[in-house]
């Protein structure tokens, strides 16, 4: 993140004051921080203020006040939502809907302020809910490039499976995306249609089908009853009866 103008010049505020060289950028770096490790209502400003190395006054001349400033955080959070994961170009649609779920954070930060911050007027809880609908949107063009019957559904239910995981992960201090990422590539298969079952046929006689081919040393076939892997991972069936 970086500063217009010349660094030799000192930052100024909203107010066109000069602050002192950087004071913006650490008030942010202190809070975000702060937020993450403790909670948004765990942290005071006087705390807030003492790790940024930054007077109240100039904290204030940045911000107006807390809840400005615990917006900005969010916003500059992801702002491109998730470009590493869905702007990759070695990837196919499906491979990018499956690596969102390798992106592990401790906890959603979106989720985090939703959860401290009742007022759903707030400008965080705005900012929060229009990111969850921009992440669902971003997995619904993906799933729609994948070419799943319906990729709206299929969105829905990968981001309501991000988010669970992340909460999941959160409230019992454990793993949660492997056994989240096997679910979600049952859903994708599921939802992405394939030639290769006849059609009418039903899952579970496709599965059988599947099974009879490979006891007589042939290849599973692919397509809404075939076994679903995640690439790398192993037996999708397999990882779920394990994390059971």
């Amino acid at each position: 993140m970086g500063y217009a103008g010349r660094v030799t010049e000192l930052e100024k505020g909203p107010r066109g004051l000069r602050r002192g060289r950087g004071a913006r950028e650490r008030i942010l770096g202190a809070s975000q921080q702060l937020f993450r490790d403790q909670g948004i209502n765990g942290t005071g400003m006087d705390q807030l203020c003492a790790v940024a190395e930054v007077s109240k006054r100039t904290l204030y001349q940045h911000f107006t006040g807390k809840d400005e400033l615990i917006a900005e955080c969010l916003r500059r959070f992801d702002p491109d939502i998730l470009p590493e994961v869905f702007d990759r170009t070695d990837l196919t649609p499906r491979e990018r809907l499956l690596a969102a779920f390798d992106v592990h954070a401790p906890l959603c930060p979106f989720i985090a302020a939703a959860v401290e911050i009742p007022d759903p007027g707030h400008p965080a809880r705005v900012h929060a809910r229009n990111y969850k609908k921009g992440f669902a949107a971003r997995l619904t063009d993906t799933a729609r490039e994948a070419g799943a019957t319906n990729p709206e559904q299929l969105g829905e239910q990968l981001a309501l499976l991000l988010d669970g995981a992340s909460a999941r992960s959160r409230v019992l201090n454990t793993e949660a995306f492997t056994t989240a990422a096997a679910i979600a590539a049952v859903l994708v298969d599921n939802a992405i249609p394939t030639a290769a079952a006849p059609a009418g046929a039903s899952a579970v006689e496709q599965h059988g089908q599947d099974d009879d081919d490979a006891g007589r040393g042939g290849a599973p076939r692919s397509g809404r009853g075939a076994v679903a892997e995640h690439p790398g991972q192993g037996h999708i069936l397999d990882r779920i009866t394990e994390q059971m």
